[in-house]
């Protein structure tokens, strides 16, 4: 039996819910959400409780039960409270900061970084500090903006520049120890 499936998403006074058939749209504060989830799984709304149950035992849809539920929960999390993700830019002359909605990036290409917010994502850059912000309420594009912006220069392991997550770890390489002349 799914542990994580089978728990009811409680539903906060301020969000609406409206479910028709396997398509899920929640709306907050926040923002609005639509979902469309797989046939299997029967979604429905008792009280201030949202309940999913799959259809049959089978291993596939065992795994789709907790997903659903798992995803309803972000949503509803992500329309009341939304999501962040902090980057940190290290680098001798690498720095983030806005321009307008933009983020703008010098990490050591012969050209600047721009980077443009899709809907519903917001940035905040703090020079001085070199970190960045992702905001959203979408936690799935908060996650692949942060990562794009992260591809543009991953942490190089010997000298430890580039962009990183604010609790990534990085593994440092020793190099080369000294050379016989």
């Amino acid at each position: 039996m799914s542990r994580i499936g089978e728990l009811p998403v409680s539903i906060p006074e301020n969000v609406n819910v409206a479910i028709d058939g396997s398509t899920v749209t929640i709306g907050g504060p926040k923002g609005e959400m639509t979902k469309v989830f797989h046939s299997a799984m029967t979604i429905t709304r008792e009280g201030d409780e949202i309940h999913v149950a799959r259809s049959n035992d089978e291993r596939r849809v065992k795994a789709l039960h907790g997903l659903t539920r798992a995803l309803i929960q972000n949503m509803v999390i992500g329309v009341t409270e939304g999501y962040s993700k902090t980057l940190e830019v290290h680098g001798t002359g690498y720095r983030a900061e806005l321009q307008g909605n933009s983020l703008v990036m010098s990490l050591g290409f012969s050209h600047p970084v721009v980077i443009e917010p899709p809907e519903g994502i917001e940035f905040e850059a703090n020079p001085r500090a070199s970190t960045i912000v992702v905001k959203g309420y979408d936690k799935e594009v908060v996650g692949r903006v942060a990562a794009n912006i992260r591809a543009w220069r991953p942490v190089e392991p010997y000298q430890g520049k580039g962009i990183r997550y604010q609790d990534e770890h990085v593994r440092r390489k020793v190099g080369k120890a000294g050379q016989a002349v």
